[in-house]
């Protein structure tokens, strides 16, 4: 006679997977479910809708005695020959003690209780590797009770759940004690952040802001046990409809788990991000030392610290407790019931680049998308400066289906007029103002105008500016150059974050976008007038992200490597450079306003800015020879006669350009 399944937890993701192997048998399966109606229940009757006739929902509750299921529905599946797979639980290490508790130690308890009350011939039970704690040593298939420190309530409950099995001898179980999960090793496939997916954040922030070249100092770790979820699917599958392994644990593991610091450089790679080129391992670190690093550590200055880098990495503090982690498993029982199978554990390199293509395309909050920024800025106000051209028009036409109110704001009001028909055509809602941003008496107006007719401004993008490429030498006498440069790059923007700041600060929401400069990273000679008021504003923009931190206002400044617009278009070498295109830098923006980051920079601009910190005097000598190779124009220096920045660039200055993309010249 065939076996039918009760499963718990099907909804779930490794459930979910199971199913799928279940229905390959013959039998029908029952599976537990809170809500018939609930999208996770949809959607798992979707996936198999071929063979839904197959899949029988009982409305129920694990932490309900008998699952809350009445006596007649245990009595109907007495004769079903069940075999009972208990797969529910939280597997969240942030979840609340309580839930953890309710879930998963009384509910494997009401689960047994259920599959005696049902006859059930075998009771499988999902287990974890946590159940070891952080163990020291080989932890055996046997061992349970020698379990290390058991330091939050997932490893705690876990451990407890496994012990209620253990100890029941009603009904034959199969303890199953899967490594950390992982997607789906051919497609990827995952539905929640854990694991190793704690890193990806972290991962892509470094690939954003550093050079792929850069080497990191990083620190060797403890072995992280990953296997792919159709690993585990397969494994427990197989081992279930096999004679002879009652009253068995099994580690479904990888016999040869890599170290934190090779999982992190995996990932790095695959990601195109900086890697670890030189990993502490903190087994080496001196006694004395490790004992000074601990006492720093429970010091409440550099709890705080941690937690707020943890927080801005999206790694939560529990995960701190397996940097280290030092528990190998022995999987003999696995490795007798696998014998003559054609499961295979994968290397984890064999699969790292499914994952994180998964992880960046579904699952990454901060990725970019037109769903995600329809979500951020739907009915909210945006200001834009200097949107009759260029980036500011740009980043306009981005938003024009995205459900924001988009302020135009320029002096030219016909340009204005232009870019606002082509949102309308858009479906966009577009308003233009045309403004003066050097007068006082225009921006108080327009100022007034926004907080009546719209109620204030949520997100204001000061974009508008001027740059002057002239050398000091050529500016002794040139005072207005620094002065008109300040009064629009810096005054005009403070002008407008002055006025829409208090009502930003009343809603407690809100955020300031400034567009400065890479010029500022790496201080390009020729541009002392743009980049130092570009730095003035920066400098502001640090100061005020700090005073209002706790009032829900959000500064970003966008150091933009060089963009072709009409502002860059009199130096005609830039006809000849790397450059982004207006669209490419809008895309910048429309990041800054999905992901809220304090800073955006490109990996070149925050190289330029660590080589003048790290190596100041060969910093001055790369600008001091970029500076020689890239004479002024000939408009610069007021003379009439051609110069080497108005022709094709010469074999040497391409090099640069090309070694340092992006950066002003």
């Amino acid at each position: 006679m065939h076996s039918n399944y009760f499963v718990t937890g099907a909804t779930g993701f490794l459930g979910t997977h199971l199913i799928e192997r279940l229905l390959a048998r013959a039998g029908q399966i029952y599976i537990l479910v809170r809500d018939p109606e609930a999208n996770a229940c949809i959607d798992l009757l979707n996936r198999y809708s071929a063979q839904q006739s197959r899949i029988h929902l009982f409305k129920g509750d694990v932490t309900l005695p008998n699952l809350g299921l009445d006596n007649a529905q245990l009595s109907n599946l007495k004769s079903q020959n069940i075999e009972f797979f208990h797969l529910a639980a939280i597997y969240d290490i942030e979840a609340a003690e309580a839930l953890q508790y309710a879930v998963n130690v009384e509910g494997t308890r009401n689960a047994l209780e259920s599959a005696v009350a049902m006859g059930a011939k075998r009771f499988h039970h999902a287990s974890s590797i946590a159940v070891a704690g952080l163990y020291k040593g080989e932890f055996g298939e046997d061992m349970l009770d020698e379990a290390g420190k058991l330091e939050n309530a997932y490893l705690q409950t876990k451990h407890e759940s496994e012990k209620i099995v253990r100890g029941e001898t009603r009904i034959p179980c199969r303890i199953y004690r899967p490594g950390m999960i992982a997607g789906h090793s051919e497609t990827g496939e995952i539905n929640k952040i854990d694991g190793p997916y704690y890193l990806f954040h972290a991962i892509r922030k470094f690939r954003d802001s550093v050079p792929e070249w850069m080497p990191l100092i990083g620190v060797e770790g403890g072995r992280l046990n990953i296997v792919p979820v159709d690993y585990v699917a397969d494994t427990m599958d197989h081992i279930a409809h096999k004679d002879g392994f009652d009253g068995k644990c099994f580690h479904l593991t990888d016999p040869e788990p890599k170290r934190l610091g090779e999982v992190i450089n995996l990932f790095a790679e695959t990601a195109r991000a900086p890697k670890m080129s030189m990993r502490i391992d903190t087994d080496n670190i001196n006694p004395m030392i490790k004992m000074v690093a601990q006492s720093i550590g429970k010091t409440p200055a550099f709890k705080n610290l941690m937690a707020s880098l943890l927080h801005d990495l999206n790694i939560p503090e529990e995960t701190m407790g397996f940097i280290d982690y030092a528990t190998e498993f022995n999987r003999a029982n696995t490795d007798q019931a696998l014998a003559g199978s054609n499961i295979r554990l994968k290397r984890l390199e064999e699969y790292a680049r499914i994952l994180w293509s998964y992880w960046e395309l579904n699952l990454d909050e901060e990725r970019l998308g037109n769903e995600n920024l329809n979500q951020q800025v739907k009915d909210k106000v945006i200001l834009i400066t200097g949107a009759s051209s260029g980036i500011g028009k740009a980043t306009a036409m981005q938003l024009a289906e995205s459900g924001a109110k988009i302020l135009l704001v320029a002096r030219d009001l016909e340009a204005l007029e232009t870019v606002a028909a082509e949102i309308r055509d858009l479906g966009g809602q577009v308003f233009v103002h045309s403004t003066d941003l050097t007068s006082d008496e225009d921006v108080a107006r327009l100022a007034e105008i926004v907080i009546k007719e719209y109620g204030g401004v949520d997100i204001l993008i000061n974009n508008a500016g001027r740059s002057i490429r002239r050398g000091i030498e050529q500016s002794y006498d040139r005072l207005h150059d620094f002065q008109r440069t300040m009064e629009i790059n810096y005054f005009g923007a403070l002008r407008l974050i002055l006025a829409f700041l208090p009502g930003m600060a009343e809603r407690g929401c809100g955020q300031v976008i400034n567009i400065s400069s890479i010029a500022v990273l790496s201080g390009s000679p020729r541009f002392s007038a743009y980049t130092a008021s570009k730095a003035a504003l920066d400098s502001f923009t640090r100061a005020a992200s700090s005073e209002y931190a706790d009032k829900g206002v959000k500064f970003t400044t966008i150091n933009m490597p060089l963009v072709k617009t009409p502002m860059i278009a009199p130096t005609k070498l830039y006809n000849y450079v790397p450059t982004l295109t207006p669209e490419q830098a809008a895309d910048l923006l429309i990041k800054a306003i999905i992901q809220k980051p304090t800073r955006i920079a490109t990996r070149i601009g925050i190289f330029a800015q660590a080589m003048y910190d790290l190596a100041p005097n060969f910093s001055r000598l790369l600008m001091n020879s970029a500076y020689t190779m890239f004479p002024d124009s000939s408009a610069a220096d007021g003379s009439e006669k051609d110069s080497a920045v108005d022709r094709k660039p010469t074999t040497e200055q391409k090099f640069l350009v090309n070694m340092l993309k992006g950066i002003n010249w």
